[in-house]
């Protein structure tokens, strides 16, 4: 089997069958867990189609997968997993961003931000928006909070080129597109109007394929396609549309867009309970709401304990409430007002607790929609530990919905699941409803049976769907037939013979005769670390993960180190030896800490915290004891680095390279940094004497300017920002003994607990003095060094106030300067930091003085240059860097700038252009003025 999957790939690397790999890829967004024999990365379309013949004829099944955030089961396997995420991320825009043509891998998200631009957006809007793909939105036709059933996937689609189990590749959009598929695949082509025609011609079968796709629905195949298009090759196209990757690969799909309203206003009504929460459906929607999300009190009480959670949900006393997030959008602010003036009409009859408010400020609306997309993780993550998070997808006709809702808490009372929630897709009559248990001990699968027999007696009672938008997957397939009766199944089973005769492509899926289907393959969560326990699968870490591309993501990390427990508790030392000896570099030594994952994970989870901890453990006591060492001299530590890069810009190439080689070799990869010749020469001391003015802050300038000098031989951060402040008139005291001192990162990220604890008693000591107990503010120019600083200073928990060096340039120097010469353009790089700080904004303010053009790449990310992790595994910052670097070249931009020295190295490295402080560029263009005033 392994032979036969390397012949058809480029590079026999690309199939991959070590334990840690089978594990880590193993899991997707569900409760079901299968381990794959092998994974295949490939790299073109083409490769796929020679992975499907192979798959075909060695009688091979084989699973494709991008995101992995679906939630029924659709993307595990325990036969041949292919990855189609990672290189597969293209995007072209057409007709002026009226259609776009993108491959499987691109999340939405990105899509969305690259039609911004042009006032469009996609039309499904799933709630996973920042980690699912266009892969998997079409092989689902995800649909999501806005789009109902007129702007999914498949009312949306243009085209697609399908690549078929056979190997042929069909592009819809194509003129003789039709002609092609008869040509290549005759019997495809006259099956797909056969069986048209049997459907059209039986009045019974179209009225129920007809009740059924009036709502949100994706149990079984899209029989949709064969009564709304007459041609074959149309109709291949929209039955890929919720086929959940079992009838071909998606290569790439056009879509039609949609216009991205300007305007928006969105609140919460909150009401005595979910039934009279319900009632109020037909009012509000008829009042032109675009969106009424449903959260029942569980979500609430859960939404309340989250870190930004809005004041309106933070102040409610729950007990049985439930509510609407509501939101209307416009074009213009003429028509959302009159939006307005029925809305207000509308909500004072509804029966609403209290008074609704309704807030067009964007972060007000951004924070009550991050509580609303990140409810199933959330919820999930509050399970309680060692419990599997359960999600179940229905859609009912909207006025059933209210007494669904009631049966389905009778339901749950009924079988003994407390604290199970409901939330979703009001408007729609679309809801999810979650269980938690460990689904392991037979009683426990007997009731989670007897408990689907009863749901789904309900909503079919109801005449529901029994999946609305998360796909049929192994959750529902043993109901296709109960849902849809023996002839619409009939027909679904000979499209599925039509398309994949050997019937290789994810089996089980969709379809499955086996009434237990969905009993089986439940994934058990041993706890395996406080800091990650809570953790579901979501997969919202992945995207911003820089190491994404070339080991492990938070994810998978975490997956890892509870395939190592299960191994463990199974009685298989081996399988955990060898997990164990991968773990080491694919993810301790290739995490850039960055903290990234904590701010795309609805439950907060930050991996880097668990590998600091890892690293701690891994760390010897001479290592150990070598870092608290360098903690009580690192006045020596920083210059002596600083002269390194002294002599080592001095003596050719030829000889630094050779040695620097060998010492990593001998002392190891993780040990000895690897000597570069964009580095730059040793910086200088930070110590500079008492203002003769009064101190307006205290200035913590960062050590790494010590170690690193400036880009191209400039003033650097320290001296610029110095220069700022004289010519604003503004005095800054730096700390007495600043040479010694440190935020602690660099201890902290090494897991060097000890002497991350001697360097900030010292920091904090000095600090205290210097701010005489906290009258003065803290001023840091290297925005992680600001996040330690917070840090250290919030451990010491002394009122001490710390503000990064652009956010007081933007508040207190800017309206001080007068006139700037402006570049062009810039590039500018935001860092981890300054996104975890919600730097961003400032940073992007102060870039805006200095040039007429700000380009930041869409495709921006973590740089991962981490301190030294960039100089340590290099490797690391070139995976993390390709696309933005190439999209940061194609700028040509005047100036590139950052806001923290090592990551203006990292982007310098990856771009060949020199990065500066964003400080440095101000400064340079506030004294370019002043010349040309001369």
């Amino acid at each position: 089997m392994i032979d036969a999957l390397r012949s058809a790939v480029a590079d026999p690397e690309q199939v991959k069958t070590r334990p840690i790999d089978l594990h880590a890829n193993a899991h997707d967004a569900s409760h079901f867990l299968l381990i794959p024999q092998a994974v295949v990365v490939p790299s073109t379309a083409a490769e796929v189609g020679r992975l499907l013949q192979a798959s075909a004829a060695q009688g091979i099944p084989l699973t494709l997968r991008a995101g992995g955030t679906s939630l029924s089961g659709q993307a595990v396997t325990d036969s041949v997993l292919v990855d189609v995420r990672r290189n597969f991320r293209d995007i072209e825009v057409l007709d002026d961003g009226a259609r776009v043509r993108v491959q499987p891998g691109v999340t939405v998200r990105a899509l969305n931000a690259r039609l911004a631009r042009y006032g469009r957006k996609f039309g499904p809007d799933p709630a996973s928006e920042a980690a699912c793909t266009i892969g998997g939105v079409v092989a689902n036709n995800s649909s999501g909070m806005n789009c109902g059933t007129t702007d999914n996937a498949y009312r949306t689609l243009d085209s697609v080129t399908v690549v078929l189990p056979s190997g042929t590749v069909v592009d819809t959009g194509a003129r003789d597109a039709d002609a092609r598929l008869r040509a290549l695949e005759p019997d495809l082509h006259a099956g797909l109007l056969r069986l048209s025609r049997r459907l059209r011609e039986n009045p019974a079968s179209v009225r129920t394929v007809q009740h059924q796709f009036s709502m949100k629905n994706t149990m079984g195949y899209g029989l949709n396609s064969l009564l709304d298009f007459d041609t074959p090759a149309d109709m291949l196209a929209h039955l890929i549309v919720g086929s959940e990757g079992t009838l071909g690969f998606i290569a790439e799909a056009v879509f039609r867009t949609i216009d991205r309203p300007a305007f928006a206003a969105t609140g919460l009504l909150v009401f005595p309970d979910l039934a009279s929460a319900a009632d109020a459906l037909p009012g509000l929607v008829a009042s032109g709401a675009a969106t009424a999300e449903l959260m029942d009190a569980v979500s609430l009480k859960v939404g309340q304990g989250l870190t930004g959670t809005p004041d309106v949900v933070r102040a409610l006393d729950v007990h049985s409430q439930a509510a609407l997030l509501v939101e209307y959008s416009a074009g213009s602010a003429e028509e959302l007002a009159e939006l307005a003036g029925d809305r207000a009409r509308l909500v004072g009859g509804l029966g609403t607790t209290g008074p609704a408010h309704f807030s067009t400020d964007a972060a007000t609306r951004a924070s009550l929609w991050r509580l609303r997309k990140g409810l199933y993780a959330s919820v999930s993550g509050a399970r309680p530990p060692g419990t599997t998070a359960l999600l179940e997808d229905v859609v009912v006709p909207v006025p059933a919905l209210g007494r669904t809702c009631t049966q389905l808490t009778r339901l749950f009372a009924t079988h003994r699941y407390s604290n199970s929630v409901i939330f979703g897709h009001a408007k729609d009559g679309n809801i999810h409803f979650m269980l938690t248990d460990q689904f392991a001990a037979p009683t426990e699968l007997e009731r989670y049976a007897a408990f689907t027999e009863d749901m789904v007696d309900l909503v079919l009672g109801e005449n529901g769907s029994l999946k609305a938008e998360h796909g049929t997957g192994r959750m529902m397939s043993p109901y296709v037939r109960r849902q849809y009766g023996d002839e619409l199944y009939s027909i679904m089973r000979e499209l599925k013979q039509l398309f994949d005769p050997a019937g290789m492509l994810n089996p089980g899926i969709i379809l499955d005769d086996d009434p237990q289907a969905h009993l089986r393959h439940i994934k058990t969560t041993p706890l395996v670390a406080p800091e990650v326990d809570r953790c579901v699968s979501c997969g919202f870490c992945e995207p911003v993960c820089p190491s994404k591309d070339l080991t492990l993501t938070p994810r998978q990390r975490i997956n890892t180190l509870r395939a190592i427990e299960q191994a463990r508790l199974d009685g298989d030392p081996a399988l955990a030896a060898r997990l164990e000896k991968d773990y080491s570099y694919e993810s301790v030594e290739t995490c850039a800490v960055d903290s990234m994952c904590q701010t795309a994970c609805p439950v907060e989870i930050n991996t880097g915290s668990l590998v600091k901890r890892l690293r701690r453990d891994e760390a010897g006591r001479a290592e150990n004891l070598a870092w608290e060492g360098a903690a009580h001299r690192w006045k020596l530590v920083t210059q002596g680095a600083g002269r390194v890069l002294d002599v080592a810009a001095k003596v050719p190439a030829g000889v630094v390279v050779p040695a620097n080689r060998l010492a990593r070799k001998v002392l190891g990869q993780d040990t000895v940094p690897l000597y570069s010749a964009e580095l730059p020469a040793g910086g200088s001391a930070r110590a500079r004497p008492a203002p003769t003015g009064t101190p307006v802050a205290v200035y913590f300038p960062a050590c790494v300017g010590t170690m690193f000098g400036p880009a191209g031989g400039g003033p650097g951060v320290q001296e610029s920002l110095e220069k700022l402040c004289d010519r604003a008139g503004l005095s800054l005291l730096v700390p007495t003994g600043i040479d010694g001192l440190c935020c602690g990162t660099p201890w902290s990220s090494k897991g060097m607990a000890d002497g991350e604890a001697a360097m900030r008693a010292q920091t904090v000591a000095a600090l205290r003095e210097a701010t005489r107990n906290g009258e003065l503010p803290i001023v840091c120019d290297a925005s992680s060094c600001t996040e330690g600083l917070l840090g250290a200073l919030a451990q010491a928990s002394d009122g001490l106030v710390v503000i990064d060096a652009v956010q007081f340039v933007a508040d207190r120097v800017l309206p001080l300067l007068g006139d700037v010469e402006p570049l062009d353009t810039i590039a500018l790089h935001p860092t981890c930091s300054s996104t975890r700080l919600g730097l961003n904004p400032a940073l992007e303010a102060v870039a805006g003085v200095v040039a007429a053009e700000v380009l930041v790449p869409e495709s921006w990310g973590c740089c991962a240059f981490a301190g030294d992790r960039g100089m340590l595994h290099p490797e690391l910052t070139a995976s993390a860097t390709e696309r933005q670097a190439a999209e940061v070249v194609s700028f040509s931009a005047a100036a590139h700038a950052s806001c923290n020295r090592t990551c203006e190295l990292g982007m310098t490295r990856a771009t060949g252009e020199p990065y500066r402080h964003i400080l440095e560029v101000l400064e340079e263009r506030t004294r370019a003025h002043r010349a040309t005033d001369r």
